[in-house]
């Protein structure tokens, strides 16, 4: 008897050339794929060892069976690795990968008719109902003698021996035959024997980007080597810098981020308070790159050599300390670049370079580069030598001042370039302005972006913004820094707050997002005094060389050392998106849990969002999200302030006041 498999049909007719081109025997279907970035014009974000998870819609004509594949990749490697996809609901199937190392990998998608598992549910339904099923053994048999014919040694033999066994219809052994029909062990030989010359193919492979693990989890510490020198009025360099970083890295800090290091132009130089004109001795902002001393790829001369700078690299090191760089491509009007190449610079009709501005302010130490050259692809060029200079000295990770201000095309060929060749380099994305603008940033290939998260003030506000950035489409190329402060960033909160706002706030950035920095030394001192009218400090460091007392200790100094001890200790804490939100009785309450699922770690955080004031509420542990018992207790153990509690069930109370301490934070256990 011919199975339908096996008939032919013979035409005289020639074949329709409007047939051509179509795979008439690929009958699934594949669709709206998930995770990929703008129809995979971008790279899906991922760090070593963190899941890719896919989601894809999968079907067929007809009640057949449908078997589908994920398969991944290394790209440059020639073999697929393959891994079994289930079905959720609605023919919604998902499937998972983990990158094992850093560099870029790609994903797709195959589906099949499996014809095995369809045969197994009819045979199972008819046998169940006591019906005939000879010749449904009969086609089981020679749909594995097909299979047998691509298999080899004792795949092949099982195979044989599994259809000769189901040719046998007897009453006494058809019992016996369905059941080897139906067992795991037949199935799986199916599985790996089945023909797939009629499979679907999804239409591309997706992008994936793979960074190291400091890329979802670092903890970031900027302070001003100038500002390091232990005697008043003298100008500190990285021999005195050094000495701050046994300090830094005993409060917790991995990344110690430094701002320009480079020689300070001297023409239109700033003053105090970004006077427009500088006093003798005013050393200038930073950010004003370049003068008769050098350009981008050279150290100021009064924080030291070259060597000096490698020795405060290699300190850090000793110390598990990265150094990050501040990458400005701006420069002041006295930079050899102005010089060497004036075409890199727009001139206006009275033959001066025009500087930046944003009226009314204007900045003249400040010349903006021209993206719009006509020599673009050597002003390219020698940006990413820059780059590619530091990361010769030793240098992993940047930050990159204002990149919303550059061309985006360059940021995309120039991350890429260089994470090419040294895939463990980190870019952080310093760009408070417009959403898109962020986003596509982020898309470009910065590995963390800066956020609003210093704008958001109330539960409500934090609770969106995090589920916007944890949950929603970013999650898959947008990682956010948190930072409460920067050296042009003073909110109210901190101002009027004071060091329960500080707290506050820190625990805030330290424990929604994965990476956050601060800005000392002033954070820990809490200094808080604004530019009159203005959200940014007065005397900013950004113009003056300051004396900080930096054996000083403050409560603010002590809460930061503890989180970040808890953040080391806790891998709940060390990532961005796995935050699940409390339902809580009160406007002025924030509450949130954290848990890693290799390890079982559950943390669970409650803040008072009002720095003036007690609140107290019942809230509700999401005991069903984290996959805890409901029947049994659970204890909480207070990493701050080491206080143990035993709660029972979801709804329990709580009573911060700020003064004393504005949050808990618990680590969760349940026996």
């Amino acid at each position: 008897m011919q199975t339908l498999e096996t008939t032919k049909t013979k035409s005289s007719k020639k074949p329709d050339n409007s047939l051509s081109g179509i795979a008439g025997q690929q009958r699934v279907i594949i669709k709206n794929v998930e995770p990929q970035v703008d129809h995979n014009h971008f790279s899906v974000k991922r760090t070593v060892g963190e899941s890719v998870d896919v989601y894809a819609d999968i079907f067929a004509d007809s009640h057949d069976k449908v078997y589908a594949l994920l398969l991944f990749k290394k790209v440059g490697d020639k073999t697929w690795q393959e891994v079994p996809m289930n079905p959720i609901m609605n023919d919604r199937w998902t499937g998972t990968f983990i990158p094992k190392s850093t560099g870029f990998y790609e994903y797709t998608i195959l589906a099949y008719i499996d014809h095995y598992a369809s045969w197994q549910y009819g045979l199972r339904k008819k046998f169940e109902a006591g019906q005939d099923i000879s010749v449904e053994m009969l086609i089981g048999a020679e749909m594995l003698e097909k299979m047998a014919k691509q298999c080899q040694g004792s795949d092949q033999k099982k195979l044989k021996e599994y259809a000769k066994s189901f040719r046998d219809t007897s009453a006494e052994n058809i019992e016996v035959a369905v059941a080897r029909a139906l067992s795991d062990e037949a199935t799986q030989l199916a599985t790996k024997c089945v023909n797939r010359s009629h499979a679907t193919h999804y239409h591309q492979t997706v992008n994936v980007e793979v960074e190291r693990k400091k890329a979802l989890f670092s903890t970031w510490y900027e302070f001003f080597p100038r500002s390091t020198a232990r005697e008043e009025g003298k100008h500190g360099n990285f021999q005195t810098a050094a000495k701050i970083l046994p300090r830094v890295a005993e409060m917790g800090f991995d990344v110690v981020y430094l701002p320009p290091i480079h020689p300070i132009g001297k023409k239109h130089r700033k003053g105090l308070n970004n006077a427009l004109s500088a006093n003798p001795g005013d050393p200038g902002s930073c950010w004003a790159i370049g003068s008769d001393e050098g350009g981008h790829k050279d150290i100021h001369p009064e924080l030291g050599t070259m060597k000096d700078f490698q020795d405060f690299v290699w300190k850090a090191g000793e110390l598990d300390i990265e150094i990050a760089l501040d990458i400005a491509f701006q420069c002041a009007p006295d930079h050899p670049y102005v010089k060497e190449h004036p075409q890199w610079f727009k001139w206006r009709p009275d033959g001066t370079v025009q500087y930046a501005e944003n009226p009314p302010k204007k900045y003249q130490d400040i010349l903006p580069i021209n993206f719009e050259t006509e020599d673009w692809q050597n002003l390219w060029m020698e940006l990413k030598s820059v780059i590619a200079f530091w990361v010769s000295m030793g240098i992993k990770i940047f930050r990159v001042d204002n990149p919303h201000t550059k061309s985006f095309k360059f940021w995309q060929w120039c991350i890429k370039e260089i994470r090419s060749e040294n895939p463990e380099v980190i870019f952080l994305a310093e760009a408070f302005t417009r959403p898109r603008v962020m986003e596509w940033l982020a898309k470009t290939g910065f590995t963390q972006s800066y956020t609003y998260f210093t704008w958001r003030n109330n539960p409500y506000e934090m609770r969106e913004y995090m589920l916007e950035l944890a949950k929603g489409p970013m999650r898959n190329y947008f990682r956010p820094n948190f930072w409460p402060n920067t050296p042009d960033i003073l909110t109210p909160d901190l101002v009027h707050g004071g060091e329960s706002a500080h707290i506050m706030r820190l625990i805030l950035a330290a424990t929604l997002s994965s990476n956050y920095g601060l800005y000392g030394p002033v954070y820990e001192f809490g200094i808080n005094h604004p530019y009159p009218g203005k959200e940014e400090y007065i005397d900013s460091e950004k113009y003056e060389v300051k004396h900080w007392d930096w054996n000083a200790e403050t409560r603010i100094k002590e809460i930061i050392t503890i989180i970040n001890q808890v953040r080391k200790d806790n891998p709940a804490l060390q990532s961005t998106w796995n935050v699940t939100f409390a339902e809580v009785q009160n406007d002025s309450i924030l509450a949130y849990a954290k848990k890693d699922e290799e390890s079982g770690n559950i943390m669970f955080m409650v803040v008072n969002m009002d720095s003036f004031n007690t609140q107290s509420a019942y809230l509700k542990m999401p005991m069903y999200e984290l996959g805890m018992n409901f029947e049994k207790p659970y204890r909480l153990e207070d990493q701050i302030s080491g206080a143990h509690y035993t709660w029972q069930g979801e709804w329990n109370f709580v009573e911060l006041n700020p003064y004393q301490i504005p949050a808990h934070v618990f680590k969760v256990i349940q026996d």
